[in-house]
């Protein structure tokens, strides 16, 4: 849906919009998370978009969801009461919210509301850096749109980019119709469907070069693109801030005393992903189902690091990932934890071959996770003693092309090689 000229006075420089965060805690609802959590977690994806400053927040019990309203009459004029004390034009409401209940309670309140679902969205709008992340974006937003028309489509000024979901200066409303939603959604798919083909094509291209791709998942904000970077080398934005990266990002790395691999940075999950996103995102989440080895990085510090993972294991199920695909769990951020605390997440690691404690900021634990990636891959390696004769160059050729040579000395009937080979890599050497 093409966006409207904007007039816009860049003299004073971008105006933030006063936002109120609520988290409705409906007691009937299911999952154990508290409730201050989870108002954390909203406030911090509120804070994730730049032009929002975020003036207060609370939570709303609710022991049952009114159709229309959502709240009841007396939560609603205590909210009401807080907005206008505080001059607030919107408010983000953590949790799905009806277009009903979305109308009614903008008409009440007179600010502009959005749910969970539409905050992510704009999100997800403000960071898309490819055009196959934009397009992805901009079908998910159009899905969610579709189902709102009982209040005008609005855009944010072009200079921030964004779905317009959140009000800003120079702010212009059209009507949609479901009809021009659609037209735009297959147009969009007609788009799309040629970057998946471009990115299938890069994929087979790599598939020739056989590097094996050690993809990096896990909840928003756990520190992949901080350990991606440390990795790498690479200046992926890594922030203290949800949804940092978006795009995929991958590199070429050589493992220490491994293989060169192909590293993937991916997109955060998070709890109530929306529907549209989870399948807008499936083709960028591709890396996650052509990884030959998955690092699942958790915030150990994080005080529901527990329901996090859980969380990025459904969504991996729901995405296809096997169970018995190779993985491991990658606990970070132990720099955040006490030392006692720090100490014992160390002591639990260590009695799981399948679990590291690291620091991707300080680089504690790195250099044992990315053995086990390399044993992983290559099967555990295992120290010989191999002579040579000056005949058999050809193996000996072999031998240093494959970087498993550690000591050469030679004879008076040729080389005796010290090599460190894994048992397939002894089966090929056999075979030549």
């Amino acid at each position: 849906m093409s966006r409207p000229p904007f007039q816009i006075d860049e003299t004073d420089g971008p105006r933030l919009t006063r936002a109120w965060v609520v988290h409705p805690d409906i007691k009937s609802g299911s999952g154990n998370r508290l409730p201050v959590n989870r108002l954390a977690e909203a406030v911090a994806l509120a804070r994730a978009l730049p032009n929002l400053e975020v003036v207060g927040s609370e939570i709303a019990p609710l022991k049952t969801v009114r159709a229309g309203m959502l709240f009841g009459s007396g939560k609603i004029a205590s909210i009401k009461t807080s907005l206008q004390e505080n001059d607030i034009e919107l408010v983000l409401v953590d949790g799905p919210v009806s277009p009903v209940q979305q109308r009614n309670l903008e008409k009440e309140w007179g600010v502009k509301l959005l749910d969970r679902t539409g905050l992510i969205l704009e999100i997800f709008s403000d960071r898309a850096a490819t055009r196959e992340g934009v397009l992805q974006v901009e079908m998910a937003a159009l899905s969610y749109q579709r189902t709102r028309l009982v209040r005008a489509w609005t855009h944010l000024e072009r200079q921030r980019g964004g779905l317009g979901f959140v009000g800003g200066p120079g702010e212009t409303q059209i009507e949609a119709d479901r009809r021009a939603i659609d037209e735009q959604l297959a147009s969009l798919k007609r788009q799309l469907s040629k970057v998946v083909k471009t990115r299938a094509l890069h994929r087979a291209a790599r598939a020739k070069i056989p590097y094996p791709i050690v993809a990096l998942v896990g909840y928003t904000n756990a520190g992949k693109s901080t350990l991606f970077n440390r990795l790498t080398g690479a200046e992926v934005m890594a922030k203290d801030m949800l949804f940092a990266t978006l795009d995929p990002t991958m590199r070429r790395v050589h493992l220490p005393d491994g293989p060169e691999v192909i590293l993937s940075d991916t997109v955060g999950f998070i709890s109530d992903l929306p529907t549209e996103l989870v399948a807008a995102f499936r083709a960028t989440l591709e890396e996650v189902l052509a990884a030959d080895v998955v690092c699942h990085v958790r915030d150990i510090s994080h005080p529901e690091t527990e329901e996090q993972a859980q969380d990025v294991r459904d969504i991996l199920a729901s995405l296809g990932v096997e169970e018995d695909r190779p993985s491991f769990e990658v606990w970070n951020k132990l720099d955040l934890l006490p030392p006692e605390p720090a100490d014992a997440m160390r002591a639990r690691a260590e009695r799981d071959p399948a679990v590291f404690a690291i620091s991707a900021l300080t680089g504690e634990g790195i250099e044992a996770l990315l053995a086990a990636v390399t044993e992983k891959l290559q099967g555990a390696k295992r120290p010989a003693e191999v002579h040579l004769a000056f005949s058999e160059g050809k193996k000996r050729a072999w031998l240093f092309a494959q970087e498993l040579v550690e000591e050469e000395r030679q004879t008076e009937t040729g080389f005796d090689l010290s090599v460190r080979w894994t048992a397939e890599q002894e089966a090929q050497f056999e075979r030549l």
